[in-house]
């Protein structure tokens, strides 16, 4: 069995992982700022909003801007996975992009991805030039109506994103299954805009509103209150420790079975709380 565990073999198991995660088992990979790193910890580097000066005379001095510079950082967290396949046939298997084997092993990291980006969206975010000033969510991003999602209440939060000039492409908005339906229910009286919604709801398009929707199960729900999320990609930032690494080796202490594994080190935070805002959905 061991000459069937070739190179070729772990090489084209972890290019089927690698397709399934990025198509399939992460819905968010891609929507943040992301940067390779080799380190426990990574640095985001900010540059803060500056004005130019008036010009009021002739062969004046240069004016010299103190540009304000901050950082965020992030930790690294390391996910693994491994199961072991006991019916040699099913070897053959494991390097077809459908084998159930790539197609768990993708789910389990994909989720673990999204699941460090929600959580970064109204965690706590590190500042400072070690990371050592804890920065809270803002209140002024939030909403806490409790409430469904409402038309209005996603007007509002366009609204906001406008106010603090997050640019207008690229803005995402990821809600729960329920709060979809609470659109769906509140646009039937607007034609035009019901209409958009069921279009939404089919998949025939995904933006409303100037935000890219997800529907995602993993948002954080307490109680009877799911958080949803929109965000712009340069307010949210992944560092990639590690992209997904896969083995596949025989296990003398199991039986010679063949076990599977894949494992990856990354980590996200926040680093505009301008770019990230919190909506409350009652379910």
């Amino acid at each position: 069995m061991s000459n069937l565990i070739t190179e070729a073999f772990v090489q084209q198991y972890q290019n089927n992982v690698i397709m399934l995660y990025q198509q399939m088992g992460s819905k968010l990979r891609g929507l943040t700022r992301m940067e390779a790193v080799n380190a426990k910890y990574h640095y985001f580097e900010r540059l803060g909003a500056t004005a130019a000066v008036k010009k009021t005379v002739r062969h004046g001095d240069t004016p010299l801007i103190n540009s304000q510079h901050s950082r965020r950082r992030v930790g690294m967290v390391d996910y693994e996975w491994a199961d072991l396949v006991d019916i040699q046939d099913k070897i053959r298997l494991l390097i077809t992009p459908e084998s159930e084997y790539a197609v768990n092993a993708a789910m389990a990291l994909g989720r673990a991805y999204d699941e460090e980006v929600i959580a970064a969206f109204n965690g706590t975010s590190y500042s400072g030039e070690t990371g050592g000033t804890s920065v809270a969510f803002p209140a002024g991003q939030k909403d806490t109506t409790s409430a469904g999602c409402t038309t209005a209440r996603l007007i509002t939060m366009k609204k906001k994103f406008d106010e603090n000039e997050v640019p207008d492409d690229n803005r995402f908005f990821i809600c729960s299954p329920a709060a979809l339906e609470d659109l769906l229910n509140d646009t039937q009286a607007q034609n035009s805009d019901y209409n958009t919604i069921k279009a939404l709801v089919r998949g025939e398009i995904n933006t409303w509103l100037g935000f890219q929707f997800i529907v995602s199960t993993l948002l954080p729900l307490t109680g009877s209150v799911r958080s949803c999320f929109a965000w712009h990609p340069s307010a949210m930032g992944v560092a990639m420790g590690m992209d997904l690494n896969t083995k596949i080796s025989e296990r003398s202490d199991k039986s010679y079975a063949v076990q599977v594994y894949v494992a990856g080190t990354f980590g996200a935070t926040r680093i505009q709380e301008e770019g990230v805002y919190e909506l409350q959905v009652t379910e």
